[in-house]
């Protein structure tokens, strides 16, 4: 005699994957009254035009697909949203390529610029451009700029 199959754990089976970034903004804005379609109404690149449907909205959100989308479509995502571009970019980087951004508060485009570049230099490297910048910060301060 062999005993029934347990049930299966029904708290297993409705744990997900965390949701993306990316996912995530698309998901607030709907939790904010947004539907999909005026969303997709909202999503058009305004530098070259190009949209992004209802559809690939709603996979982004349910069953992101395998690539990130391309630059002109978040820029429209961005649109559809009402977001910076750069908080779109900064998801989707998340999401697709697992990479964190910091923000660098008070600086430029040239200084955010000079800190990407940074990003995977050796110590030897890094130390050097420590001591640049240190100098830099000196030199400002001593002659009260």
């Amino acid at each position: 005699m062999t005993a029934a199959a347990p049930a299966p754990d029904q708290g297993a089976a409705q744990q997900s994957a965390p949701i993306g970034a990316l996912s995530q903004l698309i998901q607030e804005a709907l939790d904010k009254g947004d539907s999909y379609g005026k969303l997709a109404e909202r999503a058009v690149d305004p530098e070259s035009g190009e949209t992004v449907s209802k559809p690939y909205l709603q996979r982004v959100v349910k069953n992101p697909p395998a690539n990130p989308p391309t630059v002109p479509m978040m820029r429209a995502i961005s649109a559809a949203l009402r977001k910076p571009f750069r908080h779109v970019q900064e998801a989707t980087a998340r999401q697709w390529l697992m990479y964190e951004s910091t923000e660098l508060a008070g600086y430029d485009e040239e200084v955010r610029i000079i800190v990407s570049h940074l990003a995977g230099k050796s110590k030897a490297e890094l130390l050097q451009w420590r001591m640049m910048i240190e100098a830099a910060e000196r030199a400002r301060r001593e002659t009260g700029e």
